[in-house]
């Protein structure tokens, strides 16, 4: 089964033959011209140049290396082969299905004055049944050499030969007199504890709590040795200078007051987002604005963002009455939404990327007052 990986294209100019050697194989499926066209009328040919199959045998095993590397193609060995003619006003485009193969040379010769352009796909032609990890039956022979089904459960196995934990192994303690207690704790007082101390330890450490483990962790370094315990102390402090931070940063966000939407002249709303500095604006005014149009879809349909604002004298009737009456009170540096209905924008008249009887939004920003 044939699966295209990845997109693959060529220009090819006239009088220059192109050399391709793919990386991998590569289905060629379209050719066509390009925008510029060097003749306008005349027509042109692509032509493909390809080694005959089975050309390679012919050539004797014994040869060298360098004599394989500096001998040229010899034209008895190649083919030549008309993919299309294009001819512009005509045929401008040819559909095709030529795959080149992986490691081979080709040649695409243009007879012309156009350039054109072959478009195509890498491909994988693996066979779809393929074992994905190139494994043969030979490499599965070694398993059908210990076949389960051939051991007889009639077997008898000494237990002592199985190397099985028990589970009771722990559970037992020799008890041993006081006395020769006393002698082997003077002679060695560095004895390991026993089986049994570890595995209590191990238990009690086991129920410990989450935060006390968390904490035993953080007393150790990289390597898993102990650290001094103000450097843990200080790593503690910083985290609970940090986490308080960052409920401050929170509480703050919360209790920042929430922008009020008001109601203007026309159904105008007039959200302020940021509250600028200075005189605010009104009738009469020559205002220099950012905005960003929006329909309630969220598709943009104008906007000022940068280069030369955008200027109008405020309630002259030189924009959209809901600009005239949503702008009034802004200050230098304010940001404000504006949400304008159909009867204060275009109202029924559609305009480029307006449908009739839009809602409009606008996102402003007041740069200065003249």
């Amino acid at each position: 089964m044939v699966v295209s990986v990845a997109l693959w294209s060529l220009a090819a100019t006239p009088g220059e033959p192109s050399v391709i050697s793919p990386p991998g194989d590569i289905r060629i499926t379209n050719i066509a011209l390009g925008d510029q066209l060097a003749d306008e009328s005349g027509r042109t040919t692509v032509k493909l140049i390809y080694r005959r199959p089975g050309a390679d045998d012919e050539e004797s095993d014994e040869e060298d290396d360098e004599e394989d590397e500096e001998k040229e193609m010899d034209n008895s060995e190649l083919s030549t082969t008309v993919l299309c003619s294009l001819t512009p006003g005509k045929i401008e485009q040819s559909t095709v299905d030529v795959v080149l193969n992986e490691d081979e040379e080709y040649l695409i010769e243009v007879v012309g004055k156009n350039t054109v352009y072959l478009t195509g796909n890498y491909i994988d032609q693996s066979p779809f049944d393929q074992d994905p990890y190139g494994e043969d039956e030979d490499d599965m022979s070694d398993e059908e050499d210990y076949d389960l089904e051939e051991v007889s459960s009639d077997v008898e196995i000494n237990p002592d030969e199985l190397d099985i934990p028990s589970d009771d192994e722990d559970r037992f303690e020799e008890i041993q007199d006081d006395d020769a207690d006393k002698s082997e704790s003077k002679t060695d007082s560095k004895k390991r504890p026993r089986d049994s101390d570890a595995m209590e330890t191990e238990e009690q450490e086991g129920k410990l709590s989450k935060a006390q483990q968390k904490k035993q962790k953080k007393l150790k370094a990289a390597n898993g040795e102990a650290v001094p315990t103000a450097t843990a102390d200080k790593a503690e402090k910083a985290d609970e200078k940090k986490s308080k931070q960052e409920k401050k940063k929170e509480k703050a966000e919360k209790e920042k007051p929430k922008a009020q939407t008001k109601t203007v002249a026309g159904g105008v709303k007039v959200t302020d987002h940021k509250t600028g500095s200075g005189p605010q604006a009104k009738a009469g005014d020559m205002v220099s604005m950012r905005y960003i149009g929006k329909l309630e879809n969220g598709k943009i349909f104008d906007q000022n963002t940068k280069g030369k604002p955008f200027k109008f004298r405020l309630g002259k009737g030189e924009v959209i009455k809901g600009w005239d009456v949503g702008i009034v009170g802004m200050q230098p540096g304010g940001e404000r939404l504006l949400t304008i209905p159909a009867p204060m924008a275009y109202g029924k008249v559609s305009q480029p990327g307006i449908p009739a009887n839009s809602t409009l939004i606008f996102e402003v920003k007041l740069l200065s007052i003249n």
